[in-house]
């Protein structure tokens, strides 16, 4: 895995997050280097500027390197990103004093003079973020968007255009372009939420843009659905929630449980909050907090007294546009740490991830609960320590 990130006189050290992760993914892309580029080639002096999508730090890295003053509003919608920028900016011994942290659903605290992006997979999550910079962006804006060259079209230039001003791209270097867009000055509408029916299960679903399965129940979470677990459970972990479709039928199937909901996604977190209130979930007959909402990176920085009976657990296979299996690693030795002895996870995945290997070799055990032609649903039980039952 290469560390040393080398461009424009510019050296870092960065690493994706966490560092010890088990995968060889590098922490930037040719993207991030292409930024650094066309900035240093424009002489880009510091001025008031937002950085968005970077995906562990490179870009913020980059700035802070070259003049440590340089004010900077980063705003990501996923955990480990800002966790990986911090991690990067400490480890090049760099200060974050300059910068101030927004997520990807509030205004920019103030108007920026320079807006620098990457250019995200969800196009719909695109149009948001533009749609908001049209909000706050004095006509004249400049916005630099790194791309890879293939993603870059009429279609998207036209979506640029309609959702915040005329853009222009680049000359292609090492596959990426520099998208140019100016801002024109017209404040747009923010996209509402979209909403639909589970009426199988008289449950509302309400979706920010940047959620998996935006309009439709996905048909991993359906199967899930169909055949959820069997117990007297009083304390549920929904791990990478989403929207919190599987949270919110756990609550209906055991009423008397509390539910915790931990995504990545700022705007997962925010669409569960919002579903478990339109739902009306709590049951009154149960005193205290029944749903607890944490934007995490799995179970990290959960509180010791979180000792869930069931973990349940639909894991992403990537992150931003890699494929990768080492989320799903952390999620199931994260589960592992944290259920009480006895505990259940319940995952499910497409067959071709053979999470049934690494559930066997984490927890010793592995069992095949339903499948399909495409997805299976495993459980694994964390095996009773029996040097402390004898304590």
């Amino acid at each position: 895995m290469t560390t040393q990130f080398s461009v424009a006189d510019i050296e870092l050290e960065l690493y994706r997050y966490p560092a010890k992760q088990e995968s060889n993914l590098q922490a930037w892309d040719a993207a991030d280097e292409h930024l650094i580029k066309h900035l240093t080639e424009q002489q880009q002096t510091p001025c008031c500027t937002a950085i968005i999508n970077d995906n562990f730090g490179a870009v913020t890295c980059s700035l802070t390197r070259q003049n440590n003053a340089w004010p900077l509003l980063v705003e990501t919608d996923a955990k480990t990103s800002q966790l990986g920028t911090l991690q990067n900016l400490g480890r090049n011994q760099l200060p974050d004093d300059n910068i101030q942290w927004c997520n990807s659903r509030d205004l920019l605290p103030q108007r920026p003079e320079l807006v620098l992006m990457k250019l995200p997979k969800n196009l719909n999550y695109l149009a948001h973020q533009l749609d908001r910079l049209s909000q706050v962006l004095a006509k004249g804006t400049t916005v630099y968007i790194g791309a890879k060259a293939k993603s870059i079209n009429k279609a998207l230039l036209q979506l640029l255009k309609q959702h915040l001003g005329p853009a222009t791209a680049s000359l292609t270097w090492k596959k990426t372009r520099v998208i140019t867009c100016i801002s024109d000055g017209t404040a747009r509408p923010l996209p509402a939420d979209t909403r639909w029916n589970v009426p199988e299960y008289q449950l509302m679903i309400s979706n920010l843009s940047n959620v998996f399965a935006a309009n439709k129940l996905d048909i991993g979470a359906r199967i899930m659905l169909d055949n959820m677990p069997q117990g007297d459970f009083k304390s549920i972990v929904d791990l990478g929630c989403g929207n919190g479709i599987l949270g919110l039928r756990a609550k209906q199937l055991f009423p008397d449980a509390r539910l915790h909901f931990v995504d990545d996604s700022e705007m997962a977190i925010a669409s569960a909050r919002y579903n478990w209130q339109l739902n009306q979930l709590d049951n009154p007959d149960l005193e205290g907090e029944q749903a607890c909402f944490h934007w995490d990176d799995c179970l990290t920085h959960l509180g010791d007294e979180v000792r869930p009976d069931l973990v349940l657990c639909n894991p992403p296979f990537h992150q931003g546009e890699a494929i990768t299996d080492h989320i799903a690693w952390q999620m199931f030795l994260d589960a592992l740490r944290r259920l009480a002895d006895g505990g259940i996870l319940h995952v499910v995945g497409n067959r071709h991830l053979a999470y049934h290997v690494k559930l066997q070799r984490i927890f010793k055990n592995c069992t095949t609960v339903a499948s399909n032609g495409k997805f299976v649903i495993l459980q694994a039980k964390k095996q009773v320590n029996k040097a402390k039952s004898t304590d």
